[in-house]
């Protein structure tokens, strides 16, 4: 028993003193690969459907059929690129009716975009911009995998459902802390990890026909406002630092290729937005529990 427990402790020692070198930075062009999860991609789906309908309980859906159909085709157009496809994730994009300037994805493949983002984009290449920059961080598992180092010992009972008797996975992983609330492990990333999503929506864009700048451009005219007001969208995703010069180091990896694609219904999607009614005087916060 005392040879079992040594052996059993020694493996987690080990395996935790390899995690910084497979959570390192990369150089552009490098591979990109999820990092050390303890999660399998089945159980991410799982966690995303629970997480989603808890968003969706809390937060106000848009009513405009437009909206949701033209959101949905940007998404999938991304989706459809060989990096996304290759993941297996099934995404889907729901536009909430919430003044935040915010988007994120849950593990699996949910997307949730504020009208408060829609509002701020100059064009159709900064909304898929930042939609191919929250996918990435599903293709990369980066949510289940900022759990799995954060609670690198006590995950497996839980993934497992011996820590309590709760049945559904969220509600087992909120017995370790980790849930939807602020600052939620799942949806606050490292600047590593916002490198990596930067390059991998780089690369998404570019096979989808958007300029990859324009991912840059909305991350800076986020940063320019005032720190008062800084925009929830920021406080979970950290400047990696030189993010201009990164994503253009990553663009010259790439394949030469002529930047362009819109679906000529941008303006039309403005329009729509202006029309809509009023958020919620009290904003349901998607990210609360």
């Amino acid at each position: 028993m005392f040879f079992t427990m040594r052996k059993s402790v020694l493996a987690v020692v080990l395996v935790s003193s390899s995690l910084p070198a497979l959570f390192g930075a990369r150089n552009p062009g490098d591979p990109l690969r999820p990092g050390f999860n303890l999660f399998s991609p089945e159980q991410d789906v799982q966690l995303g459907k629970e997480a989603a309908q808890q968003v969706t309980q809390k937060s106000q859906p848009v009513r405009n059929e437009f909206l949701q159909s033209y959101v949905n085709r940007i998404g999938q157009r991304l989706a459809q690129q060989p990096e996304a496809r290759g993941s297996g994730f099934q995404f889907e994009f729901t536009v909430l009716n919430d003044a935040q300037v915010n988007a994120f994805a849950l593990p699996g493949g949910p997307m949730f975009i504020y009208t408060g983002l829609l509002k701020l984009v100059d064009n159709e290449g900064e909304l898929a911009g930042v939609m191919a920059h929250e996918m990435s961080h599903v293709i990369l598992r980066h949510g289940t995998h900022e759990a799995t180092k954060q609670q690198f010992v006590s995950l497996p009972a839980a993934l497992a459902g011996g820590l309590t008797s709760n049945k559904t996975m969220l509600g087992r992983l909120a017995q370790l802390g980790v849930g939807l609330g602020a600052n939620s492990v799942l949806l606050k990333f490292s600047r590593g990890a916002e490198s990596e999503a930067d390059a991998l929506g780089a690369r998404l864009m570019a096979s989808a026909g958007y300029d990859p700048i324009e991912m840059a451009h909305l991350f800076e005219k986020l940063e320019s406002q005032s720190t008062a007001r800084m925009p929830q969208l920021l406080s979970d995703h950290p400047n990696p630092g030189n993010r201009i010069q990164a994503i253009q180091a990553e663009m010259r990896t790439l394949p030469r290729s002529q930047y362009g694609y819109e679906t000529g219904d941008f303006r039309r999607a403005k329009a729509q937005l202006a029309s809509l009614p009023a958020p919620p005087t009290t904003p349901a916060r998607a990210q609360q529990q």
